[in-house]
């Protein structure tokens, strides 16, 4: 099933690029890696604690960031995923592909959701919703990517 909002769809449309899977052309890991770092640095800051992860091997994801439940208003890790293309992240409650998108946001407190939008938008990543992703990859290199995650978030 292809991705509904017409809006999400041309983004990862403009974004998939049917030769480059990794990241795209021209990518500069030094500047991602940097940015991604900022991003640790200012969730730490506003939550008090953030671990991440950004040595991902043959993967179009850059990495993840977890913040620990016992520090969150919401009661629940929060997990932001960010990928090698058009500086996109997610955000997942406990894990990516765990809850709806729907039942997310009723579970993600007011404040944190405030915060991590903040933080991703200061530091110029674009938050997209995670839901759409799982549907089946329909874009720009046929067969290559089963969902939409893998293409921008995933292990290739």
């Amino acid at each position: 099933m292809p991705i509904v909002d017409p809006e999400l769809r041309e983004l990862l449309l403009s974004l998939d690029d049917p030769v480059h899977h990794q990241f795209p052309a021209g990518f500069d890991s030094r500047q991602a890696e940097a940015a991604f770092h900022r991003l640790a640095e200012r969730l730490t800051k506003d939550f008090g604690a953030c671990d991440f992860g950004d040595h991902m091997e043959d993967a179009s994801q850059h990495g993840s960031l977890r913040i620990p439940a016992s520090v969150t208003a919401s009661g629940h890790r929060l997990v932001i995923t960010v990928s090698n293309f058009g500086n996109l992240a997610v955000l997942s409650l406990d894990d990516p592909n765990e809850w709806s998108d729907e039942e997310a946001a009723e579970m993600l407190h007011p404040d944190d959701d405030r915060r991590i939008r903040a933080a991703l938008g200061d530091l110029g990543y674009r938050l997209v919703p995670e839901e759409p992703l799982w549907e089946s990859y329909d874009g720009n290199a046929p067969g290559a990517f089963p969902y939409w995650w893998d293409r921008f978030f995933g292990y290739l």
